[in-house]
């Protein structure tokens, strides 16, 4: 007969954290946020920690390379919605990557030869100011000389006036010798105030361009997430059906965490995927979704570097209206965790769990983490930014944005289902909507940031480690709940800010 969970299935605002002693350590200045996205072994760190646990969902309307730099450069990580061309998501990869990083190399690339209307036809291309000229036109040719926008004037030059006779020359350019390290590298630019410093070696050829904009970025933003090479950490999601395309492009284009997006990830294909992965690359992939114990065992034998937990609980996804399939997301995290750290203790391995959907409000994540996330995705926390890929708009005296599902009809994403063929969306699983405008991702992420770490001090924390060892979890009733927020009294209006 069919197997009858005795609990009912639980989610976030059911339950409420009861604070312990918050000793005079305890202050959020000295909470780290710090967080492993993917499998260690005991004794060992992870290839990748997050500085914050935060990821942006693998959704057309929430993760593009823009948000994976804002994202990044925060301290979390964003998936790069793969319900696109392989083609047009690795150039978000590239993009992403090539947008913050120690030594760059080069991309805009001309040689002497070359006209003012190249470099116009470049720039508008690229988005860069700055050319290096090379006797080849290469990324690695002998450098002769820099072109930026200060070489040049609109309004006298003609078009075709040929590089050599504008570009600043190397004889006069500042330089560093190939070998130099980031900070002598930073040293000369401030020294000469330099916007870029190119490296080269004995020959003269072109090795790196090092910006200042990279270094003064790096001062607002300490806890950005950065690979060995000083680029963002990137993330991207992939499918079930054509990985043997997409993965290998993505994987050029510098992608450094990959994660199976789909509706159920307790399937035979999910295996596959991540096994043709492990035996043809050396990246990271997470998987899911799952609900249970037995999904998330599942995805750790076929190899997943990480697991996602969750199913119908996000605010755009019907999959439990239409299908009768899911899971509260607190009782789903609650059993996974409870997975997770028996299998850490058999096998001396830990598996980083992500907490997908269920989040409504900012203390769902504490709550989540407490429960035993490593990090949380979420999708409509960050589509209300301005970093968000989606049209703002203005309906009534509101400023909104859009947001769809990759369920809905809109998303054309058959791919995320794994239903073992092209059939296409029989039937929407999510839907097409609007969420309240935000303004900027930093301002609200830092108020975000802010409750989660007072809450961790409530709570005689300061790691999410320690949180998922000394958290003490209630829960709580419906009358309690009311109880919760403001009653018994008129607000006036717009006296309390929401999330």
């Amino acid at each position: 007969m069919a197997f009858y969970y005795t609990e009912p299935s639980r989610t976030f605002s059911e339950f409420l954290l009861v604070p312990n002693l918050t000793t005079k350590d305890c202050n959020p200045s000295n909470v780290s946020l710090k967080t492993p996205i993917v499998k260690f072994k005991k004794g060992e760190q992870p290839a990748f920690s997050l500085n914050i646990p935060f990821s942006s969902a693998v959704m057309q309307a929430v993760s593009d390379d823009r948000m994976a730099v804002a994202l990044a450069r925060s301290g979390g990580i964003s998936f790069i919605f793969g319900s696109q061309s392989v083609e047009s998501q690795a150039e978000m990869v590239r993009k992403a990557k090539s947008y913050k990083a120690g030594f760059v190399v080069s991309r805009s690339n001309l040689t002497p030869s070359h006209t003012l209307k190249d470099i116009l036809e470049l720039k508008e291309r690229t988005g860069h100011s700055t050319v290096a000229i090379t006797d080849d036109g290469t990324p690695k040719g002998k450098l002769v000389g820099i072109v930026t926008g200060r070489d040049y004037r609109l309004s006298r030059d003609p078009l075709h006036k040929q590089v050599s006779d504008f570009m600043t020359p190397f004889s006069k350019l500042i330089y560093g010798k190939a070998g130099l390290s980031l900070s002598e590298a930073n040293n000369l630019i401030w020294d000469h105030k330099l916007n870029c410093l190119p490296v080269v070696d004995e020959q003269q050829k072109l090795e790196y361009l090092v910006f200042r904009k990279d270094y003064d970025e790096h001062k607002e933003n300490p806890y950005e997430l950065l690979d060995a090479n000083k680029s963002y950490i990137v993330g991207a999601g992939i499918n079930t059906k054509d990985y043997e395309e997409r993965v290998p492009a993505l994987v050029a284009a510098g992608a450094d965490v990959l994660v199976i997006d789909s509706s159920d990830g307790f399937s035979e294909w999910q295996k596959e995927t991540i096994q043709y992965v492990k035996s043809n690359f050396n990246v990271k992939i997470g998987a899911g979704n799952i609900v249970d114990r037995e999904g998330f065992l599942y995805l750790v034998e076929a190899g997943a570097d990480f697991i996602k937990v969750g199913i119908g609980g996000g605010s755009i996804c019907i999959t439990r209206e239409q299908k009768g399939i899911g899971r509260g997301q607190a009782s789903s995290l609650i059993e996974v965790a409870a997975a997770r750290d028996e299998y850490f203790q058999e096998t001396g391995i830990y598996i980083p769990i992500c907490s997908d959907g269920g989040i409504v409000h900012d203390y769902h994540i504490t709550l989540s983490l407490a429960m035993g996330a490593d990090f949380v995705m979420m999708g409509r926390y960050f589509a209300r930014f301005d970093e968000s890929p989606t049209r703002k708009l203005k309906i009534g005296n509101n400023f909104v944005k859009e947001f769809w599902g990759e369920g809905s009809n809109r998303a054309r994403n058959w791919q995320r289902y794994d239903t073992g063929g092209k059939q296409g969306l029989v039937f929407e699983e999510g839907v097409d909507s609007y969420v309240p405008y935000a303004g900027g991702l930093q301002e609200n992420l830092d108020k975000t940031l802010h409750k989660i770490k007072s809450t961790m001090c409530n709570c005689g924390s300061t790691t999410i480690s320690e949180l998922q060892k000394n958290a003490r979890i209630t829960l709580v009733s419906a009358t309690s709940i009311v109880e919760g927020g403001a009653h018994d009294v008129i607000l006036k209006e717009n006296s309390i800010s929401g999330e």
